[in-house]
Formats: C-alpha cells, sequence, structure tokens
C-alpha cells in the first residue's frame, strides 16, 4: 500500500525552492525501508521554534537540526487505512550550519535529517551515538542510516 506525506512550514518561515521535492524523496525513502500505509509530516522552522520544543520535550535550552514526534493513531478513508507514523521537524537555520561542518553540500544533509528523522518514527534510537567526521557509526540505526543515504545517493532535494 502507497504511503502519504505532508510537508509544511512553521509560521513566518517561506517555502524555500526546493519545498516540493521533499515529499517525492520521503515516499522513495519511505519505499525503501518497507514502510506500508503509513502517513508523515514534515514541518520545517526556525531555530527559535526548534529551541522551544527542544526545551519542552527534550529539557535542552537550545536548537536541534531534527526532531521526531512518534504517533500511534490510525483513520480510514475511501484510500484505505493509514497509520500515522509522526512527525519530522527540521531547523532551517541549521542544515546550512551542520552541512559545513559534515562538509557536506546542502542536499545531502537534508537528506540525512529526513532519513535519521524516519528511522526514529519507525521505532529506531541511537542512544548517545551521533554521526561524527570521518568516523564510520557503531548503532544500528546510523548504520542503517548510512546505508540507507548510499542507496539515496543520486536523489536531489535542493538542486
Amino acid at each position: 500500500m502507497a504511503n502519504r506525506v505532508y510537508v509544511s512550514c512553521h509560521e513566518g518561515v517561506q517555502e524555500p525552492e526546493w519545498f516540493s521535492s521533499v515529499e517525492p524523496f520521503l515516499l522513495k525513502t519511505m519505499d525503501m525501508l518497507s514502510f506500508s500505509g503509513e502517513e508523515v509530516s514534515v514541518l520545517f522552522c526556525a531555530d527559535e521554534f526548534m529551541q522551544e520544543l527542544n526545551k519542552t520535550y527534550r529539557g535542552i535550552d537550545a536548537p536541534t537540526d531534527v526532531l521526531s514526534f512518534e504517533a500511534e493513531d490510525s483513520y480510514d478513508d475511501e484510500e484505505g487505512s493509514w497509520k500515522c507514523v509522526g512527525d519530522i521537524i527540521i531547523s532551517l537555520d541549521t542544515l546550512p550550519k551542520n552541512a559545513e561542518y559534515f562538509e557536506v553540500d546542502l542536499n545531502s544533509e537534508l537528506k540525512r535529517l529526513l532519513v535519521h528523522g524516519l528511522l526514529h518514527l519507525n521505532g529506531m534510537d541511537h542512544g548517545e551515538e551521533h554521526i561524527e567526521k570521518a568516523k564510520a557509526p557503531e548503532c544500528e540505526m546510523l548504520v542503517l542510516q548510512e546505508k540507507t543515504l548510499g542507496q539515496l545517493k543520486d536523489e536531489i532535494i535542493i538542486a
């Protein structure tokens, strides 16, 4: 069964020119990761809003690059039964900072954040381990993230 993706921007954040390319990328990624009949929403925001979320839900008074909020709602419509797996929130302010830190282009970094968020929504966690420059990941989630990104290396969201 197909999947659904809803992409939006937080109030006051202008849609980037590549905005419409996020949904097709995520749908392809969800298929690769064996999502079926699942719905995901993505919200792009600024650091200020991300910091509020991070403080409220994680007790960290600083912005971050990506947050995922799992959900377990389901509903039926004329197309079938759907499972809402959750929301991915990405800071557009932090995106270029991360790309610079990891020495990658914006396209590669955005794909990393989206895949990372999807894996969290699929119930995976990486504990205290994070992706680091010039160091191969060890935990299952981050290994799968890097493998998935390798398979999606030719996909373009930000040209």
